[in-house]
């Protein structure tokens, strides 16, 4: 069985934690990892954004290769001025499937843009299509803040072209399944709801004092940790805020609250607009020296940084899964979240971890002022919330994956 898996404007490669890369990037990795091991050809197609890397990496291993495609300036370019390179970027996948002679059996592509593109191929191929969405621009705008987090109207239209393009829509949650079916009219039966998975081989509990020591944390040192994309719908100004109220009372706050994430080194005409105002919010709350803006780190690293942590917190307005919740389980961190999309359904109250509501940081305070208060509760939700993650271990997906294929095939 031969893949064309589509990424177009983020590559599995890319280090996390910058604007366009999270959970996604590792979907597409490990799923293709994974369906390697299992002897399935995967050739990963996404946007080159450096003309001096070379255009077929082999990284994944199994034989199967990530296909960087010259569709465009080849730099970083905001989603929006995306677009008009996907026709672009359909016929180079053409070019390359012709110039090595080799036949896919079935498109998977990934965000609404690769969709764009697997239409044009799906037809030019006549071969099925499997879309995953990751995010859906309607729920975005449903829970909006500011213009600026607002979705053009040509990604909705995009985003419906492909559903009606697409053979099968895999969904991560049944709430992402409700939305496909509420908000875009889908018909619930081309929909096969599968999770993420997490890679349970690299994330594990590492006894806290070699994790603290791994990164450099003393011993003594308590830590709360945030890992994502720097952008206003992941919350991070309310976790601040939270901590800020903690620090009134030093006996109950954690010393530091590391955010990995972004690039806070970046120059005043580089910085990020929601860097830049985290970064002010913390000093205008005199949390200099308690909040620590890490930027981005690598997939080898992160296991340190959970099992180091007392908490991961992920107080996201949105997330359609919650994946980097997953892989802190995975290590037998305590996770505390809001009850949105994909984490209201991955996170178990008072089992795997704890939820608050999205933007109240008075009630995230208290939550976290319970768990690093409490040992035994702490040890006891991290031991259970290791043992949940086992079930999402990507050997399962990989099967669930492979049946949806087989299924489409058909």
């Amino acid at each position: 069985m031969n893949i064309a898996m589509l990424s177009y404007h983020t590559c599995p490669l890319a280090i996390l934690g910058g604007k366009n890369t999270g959970g996604m990037n590792v979907y597409v990795r490990e799923l293709t990892r994974h369906l390697g091991m299992r002897g399935i050809h995967v050739d990963v197609f996404t946007r080159s954004q450096d003309e001096h890397i070379p255009q077929v990496s082999h990284d994944l291993g199994y034989g199967n290769r990530v296909v960087h495609i010259s569709a465009g300036p080849e730099f970083s370019m905001p989603k929006s001025g995306l677009a008009e390179y996907i026709p672009e970027f359909a016929r180079q996948i053409q070019g390359f499937s012709k110039k090595k002679g080799i036949k896919y059996d079935l498109i998977h592509s990934h965000y609404w843009m690769s969709g764009v593109a697997g239409k044009v191929l799906q037809e030019s191929w006549a071969v099925p299509m499997v879309q995953m969405f990751h995010t859906l621009g309607l729920v975005k705008q449903s829970i909006a803040r500011s213009s600026d987090e607002y979705e053009g109207q040509y990604r909705i239209d995009g985003e419906n072209t492909v559903i009606c393009s697409a053979d099968k829509i895999s969904a991560a949650t049944e709430a992402e399944k409700a939305q496909l079916v509420t908000m875009y009219d889908t018909v619930g039966d081309r929909i096969a709801i599968i999770p993420p998975g997490v890679d349970t081989c690299h994330f594990y509990p590492i006894p806290q004092d070699e994790a603290k020591e791994a990164i450099g944390i003393p011993q003594h040192d308590r830590m709360a940790l945030f890992v994502g994309r720097i952008e206003p719908l992941k919350g991070i100004d309310t976790l601040i805020k939270a901590m800020a109220l903690l620090k009134l009372d030093c006996g109950k706050c954690p010393h530091y609250l590391v955010i990995i994430g972004g690039d806070p080194d970046a120059s005043p005409e580089q910085i990020s607009l929601e860097m830049a105002r985290l970064k002010n919010l913390c000093h205008e709350l005199g949390l200099d020296d308690m909040v620590i803006f890490l930027g981005k780190r690598g997939q080898d690293t992160l296991p340190y940084y959970y099992s180091a942590a007392e908490v991961l917190v992920m107080p996201s307005h949105y997330e359609s899964f919650g994946m980097v919740a997953l892989e802190a389980m995975a290590c037998g961190t305590s996770v505390i979240a809001s009850e949105v999309g994909g984490l209201a359904h991955l996170i178990k109250e008072g089992e795997t971890g704890f939820f608050v509501p999205s933007g109240d940081p008075e009630a995230l305070a208290d939550c976290l002022t319970k768990l690093i208060l409490d040992d035994e509760l702490r040890k006891a939700i991290g031991k259970q919330a290791a043992e949940y993650a086992r079930d999402y271990d990507w050997l399962n997906i990989t099967d669930k994956v492979i049946r949806l294929y087989e299924e489409v095939l058909k």
